[in-house]
């Protein structure tokens, strides 16, 4: 547990930051407990969520699928050169 001292004339208000790692149940809801918290005291919660993302495919994933496409330089070569014996 950290703490950060705020101070102002009126009050002093000493915040504290607890932090545990959760799994989201069904519905959204997340059990948290720690023995440092008192009953009654007021708390701020943020969510902080982390998701695995997953990379769209790339560019290279097309080559050579459209119609009239190819697959590597060499094909297209190969292509090339039997269109050029045909004149």
């Amino acid at each position: 547990m950290s703490s950060i001292l705020h101070s102002s004339l009126e009050a002093i208000c000493v915040t504290s930051a607890i932090k545990q790692q959760v799994t989201v149940q069904p519905d959204g809801f997340i059990k948290f407990r720690s023995p440092e918290l008192k009953a009654g005291l007021r708390a701020e919660v943020i969510v902080i969520t982390k998701e695995l993302s997953i990379q769209p495919p790339g560019l290279l994933l097309f080559m050579g699928k459209g119609k009239g496409a190819f697959a590597t330089p060499e094909k297209a070569d190969a292509f090339i050169r039997r269109e050029r014996d045909t004149w």
